[in-house]
């Protein structure tokens, strides 16, 4: 009798990783993040990255990071937690887990809790000192949401889109 395999990642790394690729797909040329929305059976409910909204060019809308602010990306693009939360088709998110590398800001926030999203996983929690992450954890904290750093050993996951590798 062949044992299974004992080497697999676990559900937190797999979903992570989906949000982790979900990210390549942003153009935005400073910061790439994704997010995948989980149901408790650990089913994907929606993915998303930043990027800009439907109908708008990324072409022709700036991606700068400074001067005017008309100029910058800030007002135009659309953070990946919000385009998973847009991009559902209509499924509950009520008690869903987000995952998303970057720890949301507090307009990604007002969406997920908005939303039901009960359980937001999360990498980095590199701008915690910014009044915008502070304020999410306070309406996090307030709405009952849990959120937590990914634990996992693995620093990175390779993928082979090679036939040989299949």
């Amino acid at each position: 009798m062949t044992n299974k395999r004992s080497n697999f990642i676990s559900w937190d790394e797999y979903f992570m990783g989906i949000a982790l690729l979900s990210a390549k797909r942003s153009k935005d040329p400073g910061t790439q993040v994704g997010a995948c929305i989980v149901n408790e059976h650990h089913k994907i409910i929606s993915v998303g990255y930043n990027g800009m909204p439907i109908g708008c060019s990324d072409d022709e809308f700036p991606w700068a990071r400074e001067g005017d602010p008309l100029e910058t990306k800030y007002p135009y693009v659309c953070h990946a937690e919000l385009n998973a939360i847009l991009n559902n088709v209509g499924f509950n998110m009520v008690g869903c887990t987000i995952y998303t590398p970057l720890f949301p800001c507090n307009e990604c926030c007002k969406a997920i809790i908005q939303s039901g999203i009960r359980d937001v996983v999360y990498i980095s929690d590199k701008y915690a000192a910014t009044d915008s992450v502070k304020a999410s954890k306070r309406m996090m904290d307030h709405a009952g949401i849990c959120y937590r750093r990914l634990e996992s050993a693995l620093e990175e996951l390779t993928i082979s889109y090679r036939e040989s590798d299949v």
